[in-house]
Formats: C-alpha cells, sequence, structure tokens
C-alpha cells in the first residue's frame, strides 16, 4: 500500500470518526490487527522493544528497522514505524533505511535522552528528513512536552503549540503532542495546522470522544502489547497452578 493511500486516511475526516491505527509489536500481532479490518497500522516503539527484550529506548536501530520490516511484509495495509528519535543518524541514511522496510511513515520525537530538544533544531532537522524523502514518508512529529515538561514559568499548552507549529511548517504531516489532556485537544486542534495524533489510554476517553475533542488519528503506544502480556501472565498463572 502506498503513502498517498495512507496520507489521504488522514484527510477529509468527520468529528468522532477519527483513523484508528492500532499498534503490532510483531508480525504475528500485525496480521490479527489487519485481518480485523483497520486500514493501516502504526508500530510502537516500546511494544516493539518488550518483544526484542529490550528497555523502551534501548533498541539498537538494526534490530528496530528489522522488526519493522518484518511487520510490513505481514500485512497488506499500511505500516508507519515509532523510530524514536531517530537513532541519531542523518536524514538521509535515516530515510533510506526507513524506506527500505517497506514502512509509509514514521514518528520522530523531540526529545532524546528525557530532555526536550531545540524546536527550531528540531523543525530544521523535520525540514531535511521531508526534502530528502519528498512525499514518500509521512512523516508525524511527535511533541513530548507533556511527557517530558516545560521550564518553570512556561505554559505547556502554548509551548506544545509553539513547537508543533514550527514542525508543521517545516513539513511534518502531522503532529502528536503525546499525553496531552483531553481538555486541551479543542485549542490545540483549532491552533495547530496539521492533522492532530492522540495517545488513548485504557482508561482514557474512546477514541469516538477523543475524534468529537479533536484528534484526526488515534494511537495506543505499547498499550496493546502490554495488554496481551497481561493476558498471557493470567494464561502462565493458571497453567501453573494445574
Amino acid at each position: 500500500m502506498t503513502v498517498s493511500v495512507f496520507r489521504d486516511l488522514h484527510h477529509g475526516r468527520t468529528p468522532g470518526d477519527p483513523l484508528v491505527l492500532p499498534g503490532p509489536w510483531d508480525a504475528a500481532s500485525a496480521r490479527v490487527l489487519a485481518d480485523a479490518g483497520f486500514p493501516a497500522l502504526a508500530t510502537p516503539s516500546a511494544g516493539v522493544a518488550a518483544s526484542l527484550g529490550y528497555e523502551d529506548g534501548a533498541t539498537p536501530a538494526a534490530e528496530m528497522f528489522a522488526a519493522v520490516a518484518r511487520i510490513v511484509r505481514a500485512v497488506p495495509v499500511p505500516v508507519s514505524a515509532d523510530i524514536e528519535a531517530g537513532y541519531g543518524l542523518p536524514p538521509k541514511e535515516l530515510v533510506e533505511r526507513l524506506l527500505d522496510t517497506g514502512a509509509v511513515g514514521c514518528n520522530l520525537e523531540d526529545s532524546a535522552d528525557g530532555v526536550l530538544k531545540d524546536p527550531q533544531r528540531q523543525a530544521d532537522r523535520l525540514a531535511e528528513v521531508r526534502a530528502v524523502a519528498g512525499d514518500q514518508l509521512f512523516v508525524n512529529a511527535r511533541v513530548d512536552t507533556y511527557v517530558r515538561g516545560v521550564p518553570d514559568g512556561t505554559d505547556p499548552e502554548t509551548e506544545t503549540i509553539a513547537r508543533a507549529r514550527l514542525y508543521a511548517a517545516a513539513g511534518a504531516d502531522c503532529v502528536y503532542p503525546i499525553a496531552a489532556p483531553p481538555e486541551s485537544l479543542p485549542r490545540l486542534a483549532a491552533a495547530i495546522p496539521a492533522p492532530l495524533n492522540v495517545f488513548a489510554l485504557p482508561d482514557g476517553p474512546t477514541p469516538r470522544r477523543l475524534g468529537e475533542l479533536g484528534a484526526t488519528r488515534i494511537t495506543f503506544g505499547p498499550g496493546l502489547q502490554r495488554q496481551a502480556m497481561a493476558a498471557v501472565r493470567r494464561i502462565a498463572d493458571r497453567l501453573h497452578a494445574l
């Protein structure tokens, strides 16, 4: 499936009907999700890391790209890949390696080692990625203000909007203010000139409600992988008790 198909899925959506992108962590889970009828998938870096035996953020680039490639090969729907902050790779190599996996899109986050990056430098990097990739990749720019914190005296919502606007101007197709509170979504959606990716929590608003609040697309991070592992643990406990 082409990037144009994936890009089109983000546009023309009505409130309450966001694009729901479950997160497969391996080829088997990807097949289950594709067979369930989802039109596209978005890998979570933390879920893939867990499936490979790594802590979140510790997966070597080569192993992450190989895992993404296996997921892409397993399903007939577009796959976007969470590639964290890009593993320190220069834009040309990053784009080439990502395209080699067959993925049609990527997440790129604006923090490293738990610290927010300078927003203009991140915007410049996104612009380089866009220049190299052309229209071959759908770039989802993650904004980490709510998970990393902002300087004292800075309003998180104001900083989020400022960063998101910079990233959209640099060529990002979508912005992802991860962990933004639901009550902020209407203001974020109104102020940011790009589709809005929202992270859904098991005990939070439903995808439909998040769409009504302004979300264009919904992702789940490693949530599905963790629920699946919890189910495996329950099965293991029952087996152990036999």
